[in-house]
């Protein structure tokens, strides 16, 4: 039986024709080539080379195993070629789903490290209302979806992603942008632009008035967070978001203010229960974590490490 070892030293003595070459082409030393090849035709009881004129020419017996070795390596090579294949991700698409607060900073930053690990890999990217993801994922439509919010369901896990806070946004310029910190009572003296509470996004929102009591009159609704950002923006009223949202100073004309009650809400990644992930969907999990981790805040990180407040469902 011969090993991976004595296969590799055959080919290169049959290729160079030496004891020396088959050594440099190893990059080994030309006696342990020597002694590996003497201990190969005694195993095998074989002679697989004949010496003449300084160089190892090769016996018919050997023409046959080189033929079988070159087999070996053509198989070698071809895997050598899928593996660096799957890790490029040549001819594979990652189809992933978010909802928009997640998917407007932080996914295109974990997008595009992912493609430098896998620069030929393809993505197809669905942005999802969250009652949304539920179907995406069942139906197979996509491999996960990054969810700012908890559902329940037999066939979907919900894997936790990085947990953040909410901020209160004004317009730059505003009374007030100048402000450290900011309170829920404070907030709701002011006309406010918003989600819709009964909307899942919208209920995280609205739960910082609802646990301290307070009545408040959203003036302007919207679907979509990057839509309030906007209208606040415009001078139409103040808001609260989610930190992502509004990371890295993706929106401009808009100032955030720490709002003094705790609002910290946990995000996950739904998955479908009964299938294993990809290579890339795992990659793409774990550098979206990094980057949503990137921009908590102490507080956030602090609260991560005791449980959260209860949201209710509606």
């Amino acid at each position: 039986m011969l090993t991976l070892r004595q296969i590799e030293v055959i080919r290169a003595i049959m290729i160079t024709g030496t004891i020396s070459g088959a050594a440099k082409l190893l990059n080994v030393s030309a006696p342990g080539i020597s002694r590996l090849m003497k201990h190969t035709e005694r195993t095998l009881r074989l002679k697989l080379f004949e010496r003449r004129h300084g160089r190892y020419v090769p016996t018919p017996e050997a023409n046959d195993i080189f033929e079988q070795i070159n087999g070996v390596y053509k198989k070698v090579d071809d895997l050598h070629y899928t593996l660096a294949r799957i890790e490029r991700g040549g001819g594979i698409e990652l189809r992933i789903g978010s909802v928009p607060s997640i998917c407007h900073v932080m996914v295109p930053r974990a997008i595009e490290r992912l493609r430098r690990k896998h620069p030929d890999l393809r993505l197809d990217i669905n942005i999802l209302k969250i009652e949304e993801a539920l179907d995406y994922l069942l139906l197979g439509k996509g491999e996960i979806a990054a969810m700012s919010y908890k559902l329940d369901h037999p066939g979907i896990d919900f894997v936790p992603l990085s947990q953040g806070e909410l901020l209160c946004i004004v317009p730059d310029g505003h009374a007030l942008a100048g402000r450290a910190s900011i309170s829920a009572a404070e907030i709701v003296q002011h006309p406010l632009i918003g989600i819709d509470p009964n909307d899942p996004y919208g209920r995280v929102m609205a739960e910082i008035f609802k646990r301290q009591g307070l009545a408040y009159d959203m003036v302007i609704k919207a679907r979509f967070g990057t839509t309030v950002c906007s209208l606040v923006r415009a001078g139409l009223g103040i808001a609260v978001i989610d930190q992502f949202t509004v990371a890295h100073g993706s929106m401009q004309g808009i100032t955030t203010i720490p709002i003094a009650e705790p609002t910290q809400f946990q995000t996950y990644v739904a998955v479908k229960n009964d299938k294993a992930l990809s290579l890339y969907a795992e990659t793409f999990v774990a550098l979206l974590r990094e980057e949503m981790n990137a921009v908590v805040t102490p507080r956030a990180q602090l609260a991560a490490q005791s449980p959260l407040p209860k949201i209710t469902s509606g």
